[in-house]
């Protein structure tokens, strides 16, 4: 059998092809042999036109039943995919394009006429995914048979390229294996216990790891059942948790349910697990959910580059604040700037080896080369603690680390302290310009009602240099399409608080 990710996949569907595989929020069903039949149909438009194994396919669309398709289309034809975020505008877009070189750009109807010129440009097939539109892909596809030769491909060849999120620099392309994608899935099924009657509420997008490959993969080589949302609704998710068993969300997914009425005992009653990450879970969202529910979040830990390398475990103690313990495969330490090993309890970067590390950056050879070690290890840029029983606490990005005054200070410890505090929703400590110590601690908090003296309640808490120079206001912390707070255009929209 090739190893082909499509081939994988589809190998694991159950052998009743008339089985569901995706219902839609407005109640359509679709089954596995209908996921099957349109990828066929859609590799034979690709084959026709021309794109070959090893060529791109830039996918520009909103999540719906036909991009799933879309994506098992460019897998059985051997293409690579690369998603992209339906928020770009063209003028973002020419960066990803002009990088990736692709044979086939897939849009929206609706962004057609603003994105042919781009395409033209750079020499790539324009197709809309939906039924208007002058070159419809749906349309011009459903007149063709359904091709259901899988190309051949080795488990090392690429299966995707997924761009970082790019807050300093332009994004980067990251080159993930079939290997790597199939991997991946296959570690998390085992260890998260999945089985034949999982339903899973998919309310995440599908351009990025997190909805991509890690629920939509998993699901498809479960077998089970996908309740495929447009967008998270906490009400709506709320409904269907009587029919789900399964929910994989961000942190702001289980705040906004856990301020909804809906969320009780009885409501959630029926659901076995639910799993959050691409961004910390705060320890309180952790506790305020398991007395609401009874439930313990599963928190885990993973990356574009990476795919999923950590996780708390489905049977054992899920550690509030921490994202629990290496995979199975896969091996984690923690390293200060020259690639030492760290004791246990240390802050340091933290560096993962294992199939599930993606091949490197696309036309990037020497940056691929200086972020690995020499040993395979690749280095996440991400501060961290393991414990000595294990267990990984993500402390921040290096990036965010500031030093005021010559003294380290990990957002992370602040931000922690601060969210402990009466009134405090959410907090983002950043490290800003200061004539006198270099960079200066400030806090961006959101709260309830007049907080009162924020710094002052931090003294027993705190040492002193790690204290905020300033605590400021707002209404809303800056966040990408995945929930994480975006702290570089918090550090540019401050940079000059001390400035004079």
């Amino acid at each position: 059998m090739s190893a082909s990710l499509f081939a994988r996949l589809a190998e694991r569907f159950p052998a009743e092809r008339g089985r569901v595989a995706i219902e839609t929020a407005e109640g359509a069903a679709v089954t596995f042999a209908d996921l099957l039949e349109h990828a066929g149909r859609i590799t034979a438009l690709f084959k026709a036109s021309g794109v070959a194994p090893g060529d791109r396919i830039a996918v520009q669309v909103e999540k719906s039943v036909a991009n799933v398709a879309l994506y098992l289309a460019v897998l059985q034809c051997g293409a690579v995919h690369v998603p992209l975020n339906p928020a770009y505008t063209p003028a973002e877009l020419g960066h990803f394009l002009k990088d990736a070189r692709p044979k086939v750009l897939v849009c929206d109807p609706g962004s057609e006429a603003a994105l042919a010129a781009l395409a033209k440009q750079g020499s790539a097939w324009l197709f809309t995914l939906g039924a208007d539109g002058h070159g419809s892909l749906t349309a011009q596809a459903e007149g063709l048979p359904s091709d259901r030769a899988v190309a051949a491909r080795s488990g090392e060849d690429i299966a995707a390229i997924l761009y970082t999120s790019g807050t300093t620099g332009l994004s980067k392309g990251a080159m993930l294996s079939h290997d790597n994608l199939w991997s991946n899935a296959a570690t998390l099924h085992a260890l998260w216990g999945f089985r034949p009657g999982d339903v899973l509420i998919h309310a995440l997008p599908l351009y990025h790891t997190h909805g991509l490959f890690v629920a939509l993969n998993l699901m498809l080589m479960n077998g089970g059942r996908i309740l495929l949302l447009p967008r998270f609704d906490a009400d709506q998710v709320i409904g269907l948790m009587a029919r789900a068993t399964v929910l994989m969300g961000v942190p702001t997914f289980y705040t906004r349910l856990l301020a909804s009425e809906g969320l009780t005992r009885e409501a959630a009653g029926g659901m076995r697990l639910f799993v959050s990450g691409s961004a910390p879970l705060l320890a309180r969202t952790h506790a305020d959910f398991e007395a609401r529910t009874g439930q313990r979040i599963l928190e885990r830990y993973g990356m574009t580059e990476t795919g999923m390398s950590a996780s708390n475990p489905l049977h054992g103690e899920r550690r509030a604040g921490t994202v629990g313990l290496a995979l199975p495969g896969v091996a984690l330490r923690v390293c200060d700037g020259e690639g030492r090993a760290l004791p246990p309890g240390e802050v340091g970067v933290l560096e993962v080896r294992g199939p599930n590390v993606f091949l490197g950056y696309w036309n990037l050879p020497e940056k691929t080369a200086a972020e690995f070690r020499a040993d395979g290890y690749f280095i996440t840029g991400d501060l961290a603690t393991i414990a000595a029983d294990g267990y990984v606490s993500i402390v921040g990005r290096a990036k965010d680390l500031i030093i005021s005054g010559g003294l380290n200070v990990y957002p992370k410890e602040v931000e922690t302290a601060l969210d402990a505090l009466p009134g405090i929703v959410e907090s983002a400590v950043i490290g800003v310009p200061h004539p006198d110590l270099g960079e200066a601690v400030v806090a961006v908090v959101t709260a309830t009602g007049e907080p009162g003296d924020l710094a002052g309640a931090l003294r027993d808490r705190l040492a002193g240099f790690k204290i905020p120079k300033r605590v400021l206001r707002v209404e809303a912390l800056p966040r990408n399409a995945m929930g994480k707070v975006q702290k570089n255009l918090l550090r540019e929209r401050f940079a000059g608080l001390f400035a004079g």
